[in-house]
C-alpha cells in the first residue's frame, strides 16, 4: 500500500493541477524531512506570481494530532519559510479538526475529499459526506455496550476527575478497557488530563456525537397489554421497581416513561420499561400483563447489555429509571416527538456549557 505521505502528495497535485489559473506547479515530497521540517514543498506560478505551500502530513487527524501539526507548520513557516501557505493533510478530518485549521489559517486537505484552500484570489473549498472505515470503527468502539459503562459514568459530573482505577471500578469494566476509552477521549480532545486524573472537558461534544451514532440496545422488545391504569398501575409499578435487586431481578421506567420523572414534556399512554428475565417475570405478575399484537400500553426492552441498569437512578421514593443520558439517547431515536422531549430533557438535566 502507498504511503500517506505518497498519497498525501498526489492529492494535492489532483486538486491544485485542476486550476486554470495555476501555470507551473511542482510538488516534492520531502522524505528526508528532519524533526521540525515539513512533509511536503510545493511550488507553483499563479497570476504571474512565485508562491511555495508547505505541507504536513499527519497519519491521524484526531484533534489532539492536528494542534500538534498546526504548532509545528506555524513555528516552521515563521523560521524558515516567511510568508508561505502553511496546509495539513491527513486521511480524514473531522468537522472538528477542519474548524481547528480555520482557526488558525491553515489549510487542509484530507484523503477523503475534504479541501480547503485560499490564497492569491484562489479559493478551493469541498466537503464530503463519507467517513473512512477506520474512523467509523474507531467510532463504533466508542460506543460499544462496555465503553458507554465508563462514558454514562463520566457524563454523571463531567467537572469530578478520575483516575485509571477508580473508573474501572466504577464503571465495571477492565482497567485495560478503560485505558482504551481514555485515549479515544482524549485524541477528540473530549478529555484531558488534569493533576487528580481524567477530566472531561467537553461533554456536550460526547453526547452530540454519541447522539449521532446511536442506536437502541439489543435485545428483545416485547409488547403487553394491562388493564391497570392510573393510580393503581404508578404503584404497582412502584412495587415492581422498588423490589429490583441483583438477586432478584432488574427493572427500571425507560424512554418517555423515565423522561416523565425527569423532565415531563409530552405525555404517552404506553409505559416503558428495561428488565432482566426475572425483572420482566415480576412486571407480568404486578401489572397483569398479557401479550398483544397490537394496541399494546407496555413495551418492555430486555437488553443483552445489563450495564444499562448499573446507571440507573431514583428520582423519586421507589421510581427507578435509565439516568438522564441514556434516557436522551433512547428519546432521540423515538421518533419527532422523542427528539422534542429528549431536546426539552437536556436542557433541564444536562445543561453543560459548549465549548
Amino acid at each position: 500500500m502507498k504511503s500517506v505521505e505518497t498519497r498525501a502528495a498526489e492529492a494535492v497535485q489532483s486538486v491544485l493541477g485542476q486550476v486554470p489559473a495555476i501555470t507551473r506547479l511542482s510538488v516534492e515530497p520531502q522524505l528526508q524531512a528532519p524533526d521540525g521540517g515539513v512533509d511536503i514543498l510545493v511550488q507553483l506560478k499563479a497570476g504571474g506570481q512565485d508562491r511555495l505551500l508547505v505541507c504536513e502530513v499527519k497519519s491521524s487527524g484526531q484533534p489532539r494530532y492536528v494542534r500538534a501539526a498546526l504548532f509545528q507548520l506555524k513555528h516552521f513557516v515563521e523560521r524558515n519559510a516567511e510568508g508561505a501557505i502553511p496546509v495539513f493533510i491527513a486521511p480524514y478530518l473531522s468537522p472538528n479538526a477542519q474548524a481547528m485549521c480555520r482557526e488558525e489559517g491553515v489549510g487542509f486537505i484530507d484523503l477523503e475529499g475534504n479541501t480547503y484552500l485560499s490564497f492569491d484570489g484562489i479559493y478551493i473549498e469541498r466537503q464530503v459526506a463519507t467517513k473512512p472505515d477506520s474512523e467509523r470503527r474507531e467510532l463504533k468502539s466508542l460506543f460499544t455496550p462496555k465503553s458507554a459503562q465508563v462514558l454514562r459514568v463520566l457524563l454523571r459530573d463531567p467537572s469530578r476527575t478520575w483516575r485509571v482505577i477508580e473508573l474501572a471500578d466504577a464503571s465495571a469494566v477492565s482497567v485495560g478497557h478503560v485505558s482504551n476509552v481514555r485515549s479515544n477521549l482524549l485524541d477528540r480532545e473530549w478529555a484531558e488530563v488534569a493533576d487528580e486524573g481524567l477530566l472531561l472537558s467537553r461533554p456536550d461534544a460526547l453526547l452530540d456525537e454519541w447522539a449521532a451514532v446511536y442506536r437502541s440496545p439489543v435485545g428483545k422488545r416485547l409488547s403487553f397489554y394491562t388493564t391497570m391504569h392510573g393510580s393503581a398501575l404508578d404503584e404497582a409499578t412502584r412495587q415492581v421497581l422498588h423490589a429490583g435487586s441483583d438477586d432478584n431481578g432488574q427493572a427500571v421506567l425507560a424512554s418517555y416513561s423515565a423522561a416523565q420523572w425527569l423532565a415531563p414534556y409530552a405525555r404517552t399512554g404506553t409505559h416503558y420499561f428495561y428488565a432482566d428475565a426475572q425483572g420482566l417475570e415480576r412486571l407480568h405478575a404486578t401489572l397483569g400483563l398479557s401479550a398483544v399484537g397490537k394496541g399494546q400500553n407496555v413495551v418492555v426492552t430486555v437488553p443483552k447489555d445489563d450495564g444499562l441498569f448499573l446507571d440507573a437512578i431514583e428520582p423519586a421514593s421507589g421510581v427507578v429509571c435509565t439516568s438522564p443520558v441514556q434516557t436522551y439517547l433512547d428519546l432521540i431515536v423515538s421518533g419527532e416527538r422523542g427528539m422534542e422531549a429528549a431536546e426539552h430533557l437536556r436542557k433541564e438535566r444536562l445543561t453543560w456549557s459548549k465549548t
